[in-house]
C-alpha cells in the first residue's frame, strides 16, 4: 500500500515517477502553497515547463483533464483530480534568497529555489536550471488592466491534487518558506504536506 512521504515545512522534497504512474499531493493543513516541478528522467534539461503549458492551454491555470508541457512542449504530468477550488498559480518565479532580500531580509531566509536544489540532491542529480513551477493552491488574482495581488490560499486543509505521469520523471516539491506575504495564509506559519505515489 502507498504511504504518505512528508514534504517538511520550508523544505523540498523529490522522487522518481514511470509513465502511467500517478501522484497525489495533499494540502495537509488548507494553506500551504506547494510548488511543483517535473524533469525527465533521462534528461533533466526538459522539463514542466508553466510558459509552454500557458501557450498550449491558452489558459492561466490547469483544470482537471489538461496536460501539463515540458520545453520540449510533451505532456509530461496530466491533471486526473482536484479536490480543492482548483486555484493555483503559474505565473510566479519560485523564491530565491534575492527575492527576501527585495522583502527586507537582511539574513539568509529558506527558500524554493534551493529546496529545489535540495531535493535533487537527495536523489543524486542537479537541476540544470530552476523552471517557473506549478505553485499549487497559490493564489494570484489578475485584474484586467493586467494588475497581481499574492492573496491567501482558499484550499481547505486534505484538499489534494492527482497527477498521472506521461512520461518517466523526477517530480520535485517545495513547502513554500514564505512568511512574510500572505501566500500561506494570513498570520500563517508554512507547514509541512505529502505527497503519495500510487500505481
Amino acid at each position: 500500500m502507498a504511504q504518505d512521504v512528508t514534504i517538511p515545512a520550508r523544505r523540498g522534497k523529490a522522487a522518481r515517477l514511470a509513465a502511467g504512474q500517478r501522484l497525489r499531493v495533499i494540502n495537509s493543513h488548507g494553506d500551504q502553497v506547494v510548488d511543483t516541478w517535473a524533469f525527465l528522467q533521462h534528461d533533466l534539461q526538459e522539463f514542466m515547463s508553466m510558459e509552454h503549458t500557458r501557450a498550449t492551454l491558452l489558459k492561466m491555470i490547469p483544470g482537471v483533464g489538461d496536460h501539463l508541457y515540458t520545453n520540449r512542449r510533451r505532456p509530461i504530468l496530466t491533471l486526473l483530480e482536484d479536490s480543492s477550488p482548483g486555484i493555483h498559480d503559474t505565473v510566479i518565479a519560485a523564491c530565491d534568497d534575492y527575492r527576501y532580500g527585495l522583502l527586507g531580509c537582511a539574513e539568509y531566509h529558506d527558500n524554493c529555489t534551493d529546496n529545489l536544489a535540495a531535493a535533487l540532491y537527495e536523489l543524486g542529480l542537479t537541476p540544470p536550471e530552476t523552471p517557473s513551477p506549478l505553485n499549487l493552491w497559490m493564489n494570484i488574482p489578475w485584474t484586467k488592466e493586467g494588475g497581481l495581488s499574492f492573496e491567501a490560499p482558499v484550499s481547505k486543509p486534505g484538499d489534494h491534487v492527482l497527477f498521472e505521469a506521461r512520461l518517466d520523471c523526477i517530480v520535485a516539491f517545495s513547502a513554500c518558506p514564505q512568511d512574510i506575504l500572505p501566500i500561506n495564509g494570513v498570520g500563517h506559519a508554512p507547514t509541512e504536506a505529502h505527497f503519495r505515489v500510487e500505481g
